[in-house]
């Protein structure tokens, strides 16, 4: 058998010669894809992981914002909530004290200067956190 050359057409087939340059083109557009695709990715591993994943939008800065936040604080030093992925942790009982002093000093300096709801919110995460600290100490 005669070998056949690519680039020139078979008598049978006229037309073949356009096909052949557009999938040089389309060989040389995806190569550029992929390099460009590559350059990119080399960007990004060489980014800081805080970079890579922006975060959220920020919820509103409230109080019940303020009491969550010194909640969550006491209840990751308890151990209560864990971040996925880290190893347990022995309770710091000591810090999951001073988160749960500092929510017992905003109830007493904002007394009688919140609304029902907040009065409310500050009382039930209080005694909530106080629990799982008895639970977690005793």
């Amino acid at each position: 058998m005669a070998e056949e050359k690519k680039d020139e057409p078979r008598p049978s087939e006229g037309r073949d010669e356009k096909k052949i340059i557009v999938d040089e083109d389309w060989k040389q557009q995806a190569q550029k894809e992929k390099e460009t695709l590559a350059a990119k990715e080399e960007v990004e591993k060489q980014q800081p992981e805080e970079e890579k994943a922006p975060r959220g939008p920020l919820p509103p800065g409230n109080f019940a914002a303020l009491v969550s936040m010194l909640v969550t604080q006491a209840l990751f030093a308890l151990g209560v909530l864990k971040v996925q992925g880290q190893e347990d942790k022995e309770p710091d009982l000591e810090m999951a004290k001073y988160n749960i002093d500092m929510l017992e000093t905003l109830e007493e300096k904002t007394r009688g200067n919140l609304t029902e709801e907040e009065k409310k919110v500050l009382e039930n995460t209080l005694n909530q956190v106080r629990m799982a600290y008895v639970k977690v100490a005793g």
